[in-house]
């Protein structure tokens, strides 16, 4: 499903990691674990199409992402550590808009469920800046909610600002995606209890540079 071949990330003179490469196939979890700067969030833009790698390629069912560009991206889901919501909407429009950007249909009544489901029960019709910040981070990953047939989940800490409440939730959702096989690339601080058949890890620390 997803391959990365020989990949070397550079940051001005210093190089993050090289000769990097991986398989993800569906049904599959890969974490990605390293120290500050190593380079955790650079891989997974690398691997949205997002960063041009400084060598090597990231492909996608054997054909470059860079070429497939658009095909690729409606086949992913990519929630980074910034929540990429507007203050201005509210959280139920946020849900709404990201998912039509993102090609995953979901009216009125999926969206709020959706919200529902990630604990914002009353909080969605209001404007995001009113909500906390582990609020904001739950709106952005009630995207999760109705993306279940979209096949690669891309996730950047996705448990940041949660609660234990949510980081549940946010598990299980993982859990559910990778059962039904769909494939999922992340980060994480914390130590996740996510259920998968094939859990895989790339250290950073121990292949950066």
């Amino acid at each position: 499903m997803l391959e990365a071949v020989d990949l070397r990330c550079e940051r001005g003179a210093r190089t993050l990691f090289r000769g990097l490469g991986f398989r993800l196939r569906g049904g599959e979890l890969l974490r990605v674990t390293g120290a500050n700067g190593t380079g955790k969030t650079s891989l997974l833009r690398i691997v949205c199409g997002l960063l041009a790698p400084a060598q090597g390629e990231v492909r996608w069912h054997g054909g470059d992402i860079r070429v497939l560009r658009e095909e690729f991206w409606g086949r992913l889901v990519y929630i980074g550590h910034a929540n990429a919501i507007k203050d201005d909407l509210t959280a139920a429009e946020n849900l709404a808009v990201s998912c039509t950007l993102g090609g995953s249909s979901a009216d009125d009544a999926q969206v709020r469920a959706a919200l529902r489901q990630l604990g914002l029960a009353g909080c969605e019709d209001l404007p995001v800046r009113a909500l906390s910040q582990g609020q904001r981070r739950r709106v952005a990953l009630a995207r999760l909610v109705p993306s279940g047939a979209v096949p690669l989940w891309v996730l950047d800490e996705p448990f940041t600002a949660l609660d234990a409440a949510a980081v549940d939730v946010v598990q299980q959702l993982i859990s559910g995606h990778v059962a039904g096989g769909g494939a999922v690339f992340y980060t994480t601080h914390l130590e996740a209890s996510i259920a998968a058949a094939v859990s895989l890890c790339i250290d950073l620390d121990r292949g950066a540079g």
